[in-house]
């Protein structure tokens, strides 16, 4: 299937494509346990509508009187109209740049740079960018980030890390949050599929790790059996960056002999968590929730009354590693209004277990941390 066919039938696989922002980053110390700022500050990621998305996405309306851009929504029900309709105005840039890198191809093979042949299809590379710092990438992140003729980006990547993209890269954003998603699964993976078909190297960069709650799996295994080659460049997980951020080990001798990283959402949606309460309640472990703030409630009463202790340490960190990071220390029974009453929004990670006492920013006398570590 021709190539511009597979993107006008799948219209609804094409997204906004982005050049590289700027950035700086400015880390400061945690100095407090829990901020009384308003969440509302500048987000270190790309927020579903926001302004400097769309000043990104400019170009991608060029085809537009006015280059006039998509107004965001007015409620949580226009938002598949106006995804929609977003994607329809950007649809002409996007068919010319699948023209350009088939072009490109075709150009190869016809000056013999394939060995003679025809050139094979570009190479797909699943990035995990880390929980938000930039400077956890690792070094094969940064050099496959600055090589990539194109780009397609979550939410949860900052734009400090954006900041590596090469000059003449394309970025297209395919982030998810709750309510909204820029894109499907199925979509993205047509995308993945239609670029890297046309010969680029495209980079699919995902936050923490794209194997541990990013969907990196399905989008491997729809790949591989469409004959593209995929690479798994790994990233620090947010459970491993935000605890290290907060000097939480989430094992230690004594206190935790294992840790398990749960997800707040099921596949259904709503506010229970995936059953797995009862196998969790485990005062022994660390338990580290991604995605948990709607399903916090429900989770904290079952892990409670399947047998962990009401009083076992615990804590909510947003954006963590970045500048914005906020968070809030608390027994499991009073987390959940501490973090209403703190108004912490996505991404949130929480952490569950007698090692979160073992922090310094732990709100405890070291008396009172050891007794508690001892008792639980």
């Amino acid at each position: 299937m021709a190539l511009v066919s597979r993107l006008q039938s799948l219209s609804s696989t094409l997204s906004s494509t982005h050049f590289r922002k700027p950035s700086s980053f400015n880390p400061q110390p945690i100095c407090s346990l829990h901020f009384n700022s308003s969440p509302s500050y500048t987000s270190p990621f790309t927020e579903k509508h926001s302004i400097e998305r769309y000043q990104r996405d400019q170009w991608l309306y060029s085809n537009q009187p006015n280059q006039t851009l998509p107004p965001p929504p007015d409620s949580d029900a226009d938002s598949d109209f106006a995804r929609q309709n977003d994607i329809a105005l950007q649809l002409p840039e996007l068919r010319k740049l699948v023209e350009v890198l088939r072009e490109k191809r075709e150009k190869r093979e016809r000056e013999g740079g394939c060995g003679g042949g025809k050139c094979g299809p570009g190479n797909v590379f699943l990035v995990g960018t880390g929980p938000g710092d930039s400077e956890l990438l690792t070094l094969k992140a940064v050099r496959i980030i600055q090589s990539a003729d194109l780009l397609l980006y979550d939410r949860l990547v900052s734009n400090d890390v954006l900041d590596f993209v090469a000059s003449d890269a394309r970025l297209v954003y395919v982030g998810k949050t709750a309510g909204y998603h820029s894109r499907t699964q199925e979509e993205i993976h047509e995308l993945l599929l239609s670029f890297a078909e046309a010969g680029a190297t495209v980079v699919r960069l995902k936050g923490g790790d794209p194997l541990v709650f990013g969907r990196g799996g399905e989008e491997m295994d729809f790949l591989q059996q469409q004959g593209i080659q995929v690479q798994v460049i790994p990233g620090i997980t947010a459970a491993s960056g935000i605890a290290a951020e907060l000097g939480i080990p989430l094992t230690h001798r004594g206190v935790a002999n294992s840790v398990r990283f749960l997800t707040g959402h099921s596949r259904k949606g709503g506010t229970d968590p995936l059953f797995v309460a009862e196998n969790a309640a485990d005062a022994d472990s660390t338990l580290v929730v991604y995605m948990g703030l709607s399903t916090l409630p429900s989770l904290a009463q079952k892990l409670v009354y399947h047998g962990l202790s009401p009083t076992t340490p615990a804590v909510a960190v947003e954006r963590g590693t970045t500048p914005q990071q906020r968070m809030v220390f608390a027994e499991l029974k009073d987390l959940a209004n501490e973090i209403t009453s703190a108004e912490l929004i996505s991404p949130t990670l929480i952490v569950i277990g007698k090692v979160v006492a073992l922090s310094p920013l732990w709100p405890h006398t070291s008396n009172e941390v050891s007794s508690l570590v001892g008792a639980i």
